[in-house]
């Protein structure tokens, strides 16, 4: 235990995802070591995100304006949505240049453990998207886990009577990966999802 300010510093960065005790007391010390101009900077940024980012009002993805600017964009495919947990799956998403419809950011994955269910995502959000019948596809990006495979499965049996194509992202085998350390689901899914090969 550290003294008055530098313990809450401690105990407030420990409340970060991802950053225990151990790393919280690290990244405390690096900023009392470092130039008051980069904590300064830090400082700053920290606080202009507060005051400027918000929600897009369409997807739900962040954004400085009403609208992200994916959803501003008029060369976007308006006909195809994918469905993500979260903004980062956005950035992931959008890093591989091989999708160019639009989004739809849930805010997380149905978990009954943690006390979130549909009525806590912008689940109603995505069903006023769909109803003008402007969407052709609906791509489920959600995690390849409990929550992410919980989510999917009920999305997909709420927008079956709307005749909408609806597609899963492909899972299994990472490339460069050897059998022997895949778990069984992996596998299973790997099999599942495998194609053609035209030689």
């Amino acid at each position: 235990m550290y003294e008055g300010v530098v313990q809450d510093l401690i105990d407030e960065l420990g409340q970060l995802p991802g950053v225990g005790p151990k790393s919280a007391q690290r990244i405390a010390f690096h900023l009392l070591a470092a130039d008051p101009v980069d904590v300064r900077r830090l400082i700053t940024a920290l606080t202009e995100v507060k005051e400027k980012v918000r929600f897009c009002r369409t997807c739900g993805n962040v954004a400085e304006e009403d609208q992200c600017r994916i959803c501003r964009d008029t060369r976007r495919d308006l006909s195809v949505i994918c469905v993500v947990e979260e903004s980062k799956d956005v950035v992931a998403i959008e890093k591989t240049r091989e999708f160019r419809g639009r989004y739809h950011v849930l805010g997380g994955a149905i978990s009954p453990i943690e006390g979130i269910g549909p009525d806590d995502l912008r689940v109603k959000e995505l069903m006023t998207r769909l109803a003008d019948g402007s969407i052709t596809e609906l791509i489920l990006a959600t995690d390849p886990n409990l929550e992410g495979e919980a989510t999917a499965t009920y999305l997909a049996r709420l927008v079956k009577p709307m005749g909408l194509r609806v597609t899963r992202l492909a899972s299994g085998l990472p490339v460069g990966g050897d059998l022997e350390y895949a778990d069984e689901v992996t596998l299973g899914r790997a099999f599942e999802g495998r194609r053609l090969l035209d030689v």
